[in-house]
């Protein structure tokens, strides 16, 4: 029997969707050949789904909890759907198949699919089909056809031609989607030299499948073939290594098997519509198979990459970028030594060597040695921690920053063939590169990490390992410092405008990654109203720094305030000895 097209239903398809690409996953990884062989399309999919709906019945409890004991709403459901699959959104294909979720929620959220706007469900759910395959194709650099993006359109031209409810427009969609993936070997040509339909378009099927379940009441027919043998399609071929072709962003497939992009950089991003569209230009020309996908404020951002590092950077500069996950398809240097099979991804980001750890061919492990880690911070204490870590600090002075000439001077100091450099101040970006540059000139190796705070360079200086590789270890500390979110309490001296309002001298500033966000005029209150606000988004660990003067009874406080607000959050705390800033405090 048809269902209407409600918050119900959507429950329903999102659980319906998610038990298929469980049984579906391992196929799905199976024929992942494109646009990098790395096996793990149909497992990204279902951690896509599953985040999506573990949203929506998170929507539903509390709806459940609340006074009213109320039912959540199509709206409810469909926005909470689509902004799962955005934070959970995982590979290529994870990351496309979220933007098509939200194109389905812009149109199912606003009522056009509950006819208050003159249109039916059926309109409705045709409107949202297409508005996911625009919105699809908008967040793909370089579209291609033949891949998860072509089945999206046929899936809204499908629905766009059926007549009848929308459980009917539904198994339309779903047909004219089915019928595409069998086209893709033919659109393509790195499937049709392995035998395979597109799996990102397989994975977008089956999701089809569990909507048309939900609404119809029935099972959608058979998928079909999805490998060949012989001169026919069969499910049961094996499945072929990958084969060279064209991906998303126009450059050739076989980049990952022939020294292409090594690492595979997605973050979730927190930036404006115009900072994100300078990021998509950055990106474009650092790598390829580029997806960033989101909106209001939030994106999901995917890329592959040779250079992990720049990635994360150009981030940082757009906004703050969190959740960031490095892959290394390490599998690529076999095939290129000649080895069969795809490439399996395998964290960049590894764990610190131990002692009597053992090599790869079981002797030794060779320690690497000539590497060091510069740190501008902002005081005594600061820098006495810097140096207790191993790093080469530059303790500033109350308005006199330092200039290039000062930091490659503590490059030369620090006497390694590698550095690291660590500016923790936005106005010092420049500086930074600047004495980068002279020293590279020198013949030093140096890498700028843009850090904004102090608490970023802690975090980064937390997780330096000279015994990785330098790219290793430089992609580990950008990573720790882009999840790390910062802010700084200060007093007014002036009456002045800011983000938050008029203050007035001698008004404690609450500031939040650089922009006044709290005024108040108590520090250790503002201090706590700052850190509710900067873990209502999250957070594992915070990091109290404090100022010259300024009592433990404060971090005390501080401290009794997260654990009993924010249960499983830890604390940290620093004497910096800043004379500037009272209090700086670190998000991880």
């Amino acid at each position: 029997m048809p269902h209407t097209l409600d918050a119900d239903a959507v429950r329903t398809w999102c659980g319906l969707a998610l038990d298929a690409l469980g049984r579906a996953r391992a196929e799905i990884d199976a024929i992942n050949v494109y646009p990098v062989a790395d096996g793990d399309t149909g497992t990204n999919l279902y951690l896509t789904v599953e985040s999506a709906a573990r949203a929506v019945d998170a929507a539903f409890d509390g709806h459940a909890a609340s006074a009213a004991a109320s039912r959540p709403t199509l709206a409810d459901v469909v926005r909470a759907m689509a902004h799962g699959a955005l934070i959970g959104a995982r590979g290529n294909s994870g990351t496309i198949l979220a933007q098509l979720l939200r194109g389905m929620a812009d149109v199912l959220a606003d009522g056009s699919a509950q006819g208050d706007r003159g249109t039916d469900e059926a309109d409705g759910l045709r409107l949202a089909l297409r508005r996911a395959a625009d919105l699809a194709y908008l967040a793909v650099a370089h579209p291609v056809e033949g891949t998860v993006l072509t089945v999206a359109v046929a899936a809204a031209e499908g629905a766009g031609r059926a007549t009848g409810d929308a459980a009917t427009v539904a198994r339309a969609a779903y047909e004219s989607a089915r019928t595409a993936l069998q086209a893709t070997p033919g659109q393509l040509d790195v499937l049709a030299r392995a035998g395979v339909v597109d799996a990102g378009g397989y994975g977008l099927v089956t999701v089809l499948g569990g909507l048309a379940e939900a609404l119809s009441g029935e099972a959608p027919a058979a998928l079909g073939p999805v490998r060949s043998r012989g001169d026919g399609p069969t499910r049961d071929a094996p499945a072929p290594a990958g084969t060279p072709g064209q991906d998303p962003v126009g450059c050739p497939a076989d980049d990952a098997a022939d020294g292409g992009p090594a690492f595979e950089v997605i973050y979730l991003l927190e930036a404006g519509d115009m900072a994100v569209a300078a990021l998509r230009e950055r990106l474009d020309t650092l790598g390829d198979s580029l997806v960033i996908v989101g909106g209001d404020g939030l994106w999901n951002v995917h890329v592959h990459v040779d250079d992990a590092g720049a990635a994360v950077e150009a981030g940082i500069q757009a906004g703050r970028p969190y959740r960031i996950r490095i892959t290394h398809f390490d599998g690529a240097a076999a095939r290129k030594a000649g080895a069969d099979g795809p490439a399996r991804p395998g964290p960049v980001v590894v764990l610190p060597d131990q002692p009597g750890a053992k090599g790869p061919t079981g002797g030794p492990r060779t320690e690497r040695t000539g590497r060091a880690v510069v740190a501008v911070v902002p005081g005594d204490g600061l820098a006495a921690l810097c140096a207790e870590a191993g790093a080469t600090a530059v303790a500033t002075r109350p308005g006199e920053p330092p200039g290039s000439g000062e930091l490659v001077d503590a490059v030369r100091r620090a006497g390694a063939r590698e550095v690291v450099l660590l500016p923790n101040d936005t106005e010092l970006r420049h500086t930074a590169a600047a004495a980068a540059a002279q020293a590279r000139a020198e013949g030093v190796r140096v890498a700028v990490i843009p850090t904004r705070s102090a608490v970023q360079g802690i975090a980064a200086l937390a997780v330096h390992e000279p015994a990785r590789s330098f790219d290793e270890d430089v992609v580990a500390m950008t990573s720790a410092a882009g999840a790390t979110r910062y802010a700084e309490l200060a007093v007014a001296e002036r009456q002045s405008w800011t983000m938050a309002g008029v203050c007035q001298a001698g008004d404690v500033l609450g500031m939040i990654d650089g922009d006044v966000a709290v005024i108040g005029s108590e520090l250790a209150a503002t201090a706590e109203t700052v850190l509710d606000r900067m873990l209502a988004s999250g957070g594992e660990m915070v990091t109290l720094v404090l100022g010259a003067g300024l009592p433990d009874e404060v971090a005390e406080r501080l401290e009794r305030h997260v654990r009993e607000g924010h249960f499983a959050v830890d604390t940290v705390v620093y004497h910096g000895g800043q004379p500037t800033a009272p209090l700086i405090i670190g998000i991880e």
